[in-house]
């Protein structure tokens, strides 16, 4: 049966008359791509199951799943300011003072400014943080990420970039890069609310999914159905999706993700405060302040310092994204849905070994983070987080995604 024919039968209010309206005006939403700790989230595909809301605390007219996730998709809302809390939680070991050191090394990596948001944003994909968001339409954005006594903002106002972080005084700046009709120009390397979240999860559907309706709920003193996301398949290590959605605007308010192993969620995305009123126009404003490192974009002339600075040389320019699948050598994806591996060949010789001696720092390190495993392809290292596994074998193939070891050393037995 395809999904959503039982409503049709029902005759159910409100649906489109044809499936491919329903997957248009879902596509429509989807412009963001989703940090590593969603990778594979995004490459899975949704089938929908039909379900009515409970008539729970608040109670709300009953929506089907199809319904629901229609409004999603023609939400219009163009005008917010509010608060976001981010959680993740991916397992990964405290590194101590390694950690801080590849930190910096990837914030100063592009460009060489700690202001940079390509990797800025990826701070997001551990630990606790409260961010604040406004918007007025598609040409003006702001999001900021408190953090202790510094804050981090990134301000999009019409063709211009800005990045402040202040706790180095580092500016970034470049302009915003031409968009599509209906889609925005504000950076997209990293989501930073629900429904960006959201959109990433309802990209496609088939039948792999159970979306089913699950309650309502409220969310930041508003009023929210519940949509729950379920795989159908077994090997995934996602246990499930609970999207959290503003009955009156269809802005999904609330992303939670929790892994098949159980405890807290891996994601956790909600607004503690939010409001569709204008913000005002003063919140989009900036000016670098006196003193601060202004590095340029690559469309720009370089980097120079507000007093005045005659030393400041033009950054070297970042990797495009597209050199970052240079090196690999037949990517694909095997399996479907939530059970999708990326299989791809490194065309080196697998993780360093031990009895180098100038590997063995590396190695031992390296192996204190992985499993040891063997099969068809010989032998090989699963790196596993609550979300994404990867496994590298000793001669370079890497199989990952958001799947259990045993999935991932199954297909490269497969793949021998």
């Amino acid at each position: 049966m395809a999904p959503y024919e039982s409503d049709r039968t029902a005759g159910a209010e409100g649906l489109p008359d044809e499936a491919n309206d329903v997957r248009a005006g879902r596509r429509k939403a989807a412009r963001y791509v989703v940090p590593v700790a969603v990778v594979g989230v995004a490459a899975a595909t949704i089938g929908l199951v039909p379900a009515l809301a409970d008539s729970g605390d608040p109670s709300l007219p009953k929506i089907t799943a199809e319904q629901l996730i229609e409004k999603i998709a023609k939400s219009d809302v163009q005008q917010l300011s509010g608060t976001v809390k981010v959680s993740t939680d991916l397992g990964l070991p405290s590194l101590g003072g390694l950690e801080s050191g590849m930190l910096s090394g990837v914030t100063k990596g592009s460009g060489g400014s700690s202001a940079d948001p390509q990797s800025k944003l990826m701070e997001l994909a551990s630990g606790t943080h409260t961010v604040r968001v406004a918007a007025d339409g598609p040409d003006k954005a702001k999001v900021s990420v408190l953090e202790n006594a510094a804050e981090y903002s990134i301000i999009h106002n019409g063709n211009d970039v800005w990045a402040y972080d202040s706790k180095s005084n580092e500016v970034y700046h470049s302009k915003a890069p031409a968009a599509e009709k209906g889609q925005e120009k504000a950076p997209k390397d990293v989501p930073t609310t629900p429904k960006q979240l959201a959109d990433e999860a309802l990209k496609s559907v088939d039948d792999t999914t159970s979306v089913t309706v699950d309650g309502t709920a409220q969310v930041a003193g508003r009023d929210a159905y519940k949509l729950l996301i379920k795989p159908k398949q077994s090997g995934s290590t996602v246990g499930a999706i609970t999207v959290a959605v503003d009955a009156k605007t269809g802005v999904p308010l609330k992303f939670t993700l929790v892994p098949t192993s159980g405890g807290a969620a891996v994601v956790d995305a909600g607004f503690t405060q939010v409001a569709f009123a204008k913000p005002a126009a003063s919140t989009f404003d900036f000016t670098p302040p006196k003193g601060a490192k202004v590095t340029e974009g690559k469309d720009s002339k370089g980097s120079k310092d507000l007093k005045g600075s005659k030393d400041s040389k033009a950054p070297e320019s970042a990797p495009s994204r597209g050199d970052l699948g240079k090196g690999l050598d037949g990517l694909k994806t095997v399996g479907k849905g939530w059970s999708t591996i990326a299989e791809f060949d490194t065309g080196g010789q697998g993780m360093p070994s031990g009895s180098s001696s100038q590997g063995g720092n590396v190695s031992g390190f390296l192996n204190s983070l992985g499993d040891h495993v063997k099969g068809k392809f010989g032998s090989g290292t699963v790196f596993s987080t609550r979300l994404v596994n990867a496994l590298i074998t000793d001669d370079g193939k890497v199989y990952a995604g958001a799947v259990t070891k045993d999935a991932l050393v199954k297909a490269a037995n497969a793949a021998h």
